[in-house]
């Protein structure tokens, strides 16, 4: 079981909560963080200063290291998991060779919004990655229910069976339930979809619509994903399964989800970048719902609560004016 040295990429909630993971089962996790802040805290008191800082690492099985280089020169298995934002960035000075023969692991619920891909199609594309060398894992799953040893259930999909089934080996554990699945991106856009839609939701919410209403938007939004996901990538899939519904509807209702934390503000009166200020944190929706808007410019799906939080965030539709219009496309 721990003959695959294992590598995550990222030092945020979702990063450190499957270090966690992955240390129960490895003597050896290698953890790349960027902040040598974050690292002397771990090395020094066992724990991480700025998220899930509850968790307390036996520091004998990590080996941490602010170069990325070196941590994926050790890992035969890497989990990227950090802001898709940031991606770019984090992977600049590394070139395909360096990810050749590995299996990669995107952990990551957003697309790059340089290249506006999902996550598999950038490193297929940027770095040659063999899409049967990528697993995608997707939830539903709170970081924070995580850390706290919560029954979760994830999902792990590739082309490769094998390697689908490798890494769910590694996070299977007493609190971690997993299923595999073919479907790499069907279970990246739906990720990335669920997380605009709580931010309607949060919008809604802080507007005075109750869970009448808030039932409609969410019964609403999984047809408009399946819409999209089916136009994108047709294949045969269940989107009733946890792995689209389910992780729409822990984002859209959970006050763990940062999205829907991130639309209440906005439908509050905060500007976007006042919102992200207060947040300290990346919600993941508010890029993706642009570049969501681009991809769909190529198949012309029916998305009314994507054009809405779209309206509202980039073009500066009142939140009020906007909802008010959705409603009257709803059924």
């Amino acid at each position: 079981m721990n003959k695959h040295s294992i590598g995550v990429i990222g030092s945020g909630s979702w990063a450190t909560a499957i270090v966690k993971i992955l240390a129960c089962k490895s003597n050896n996790v290698h953890w790349w963080i960027r902040e040598p802040e974050i690292i002397d805290n771990l090395n020094k008191f066992e724990h991480n200063p700025l998220y899930l800082s509850t968790i307390e690492f036996d520091i004998n099985k990590l080996s941490i290291s602010n170069d990325i280089i070196e941590i994926i020169s050790k890992s035969d298995i890497i989990v990227l998991c950090l802001p898709a934002p940031f991606l770019n960035i984090a992977l600049e000075h590394c070139s395909p060779e360096m990810l050749q023969n590995k299996i990669i692991v995107s952990a990551i619920k957003g697309i790059v919004p340089e290249h506006n891909v999902i996550i598999a199609d950038y490193l297929h594309q940027q770095y040659k990655v063999p899409y049967d060398s990528i697993v995608i894992v997707s939830g539903p799953s709170h970081a924070e229910e995580v850390a706290a040893e919560k029954l979760t259930y994830l999902t792990f999909a590739s082309q490769s069976s094998k390697h689908a089934l490798l890494v769910a080996s590694k996070f299977d554990c007493r609190y971690i339930k997993t299923t595999l699945s073919d479907d790499i991106f069907g279970t990246e856009y739906a990720p990335v979809l669920k997380n605009i839609i709580a931010i309607a939701c949060g919008i809604c919410h802080s507007l005075g619509y109750g869970d009448n209403f808030q039932a409609v938007l969410v019964s609403n939004a999984i047809q408009e994903i399946k819409r999209f996901v089916d136009a994108v990538h047709p294949i045969d899939r269940d989107i009733n399964s946890s792995v689209y519904l389910g992780d729409l509807l822990v984002t859209a209702y959970s006050n763990f989800s940062r999205n829907r934390l991130f639309g209440s503000m906005i439908g509050n009166g905060y500007s976007v970048k006042a919102a992200q200020l207060e947040m300290k944190m990346i919600a993941e929706g508010y890029y993706a719902v642009k570049c969501i808007k681009k991809i769909n410019e190529s198949y012309n799906v029916y998305m009314p609560i994507t054009d809405a939080v779209y309206n509202i965030v980039y073009e500066n539709i009142t939140p009020v004016m906007e909802m008010r219009i959705l409603t009257d496309q709803l059924t």
